[in-house]
Order: structure tokens, then C-alpha cells, then sequence
């Protein structure tokens, strides 16, 4: 599982569940039911000070695990195209996205 922090655009439904997302210049579409949770940030250390009545997006990242696929697939050999599973985080005060892990154990094995 790769770890990291990187920008991505993100277009979801009206109530902002996640649809499609542009990653390194190809475009996916999301493929299974996203999955949301919220986790603990140390907010002390990114912000000089909380502003009273901030709480929410303050303390807690949104995060989406989505499994994504090309959304213009070019099959190799007829092999249907390939299948990531991804953890994305959405400031909930920018609307910004961000790409954190690429589940390498989620993804096909590719046999030899």
C-alpha cells in the first residue's frame, strides 16, 4: 500500500458522494458503493489556532475509500481494464481533494 498526498479533481452527486476523478492526467470512474469514515488529524500542528466554533473538518478528515476504473479503457490483450482501490480526504472547509493510499493488496494479482 502506497502512502502519499496528492491533489485530485473529483465530481460527485448532489449529496457529494463521489462519481469520477482526474489522477495524473487519465480520468476514472468510481465502480463500487464509496465507503466513508472520518479520522483524527493533529490539527495543532497544520493550524496556528482554532477558531472558536470550527470544530467540524477542525478535528476529524473525511475519508473515501472508492474503487475506481478507467473511464476510456484500452484493453491489452482483451484483459478487462484494471481495478484501483483508493483512499481519498475531503476538506470539508476547501472542498479540496486529496488522493492518500493506493491498496496495492486490494488490487488483481497479475499471474505470469
Amino acid at each position: 500500500m502506497g502512502m502519499f498526498s496528492e491533489s485530485v479533481d473529483v465530481v460527485c452527486t448532489p449529496s457529494g458522494v463521489p462519481l469520477k476523478l482526474d489522477w495524473a492526467g487519465r480520468h476514472y470512474t468510481v465502480g463500487a458503493e464509496p465507503v466513508r469514515w472520518y479520522e483524527r488529524r493533529q490539527w495543532w500542528a497544520e493550524e496556528p489556532r482554532a477558531p472558536l466554533g470550527s470544530g467540524p473538518g477542525l478535528v476529524d478528515h473525511e475519508i473515501w475509500r472508492v474503487q475506481v476504473r478507467p473511464a476510456d479503457p484500452s484493453p491489452v490483450d482483451g484483459a478487462p481494464a484494471e481495478t484501483l482501490t483508493l483512499d481519498l480526504s475531503r476538506h470539508v472547509g476547501s472542498g479540496r481533494w486529496r488522493l492518500l493510499r493506493i491498496h496495492d493488496a486490494l488490487r488483481p494479482q497479475k499471474t505470469a
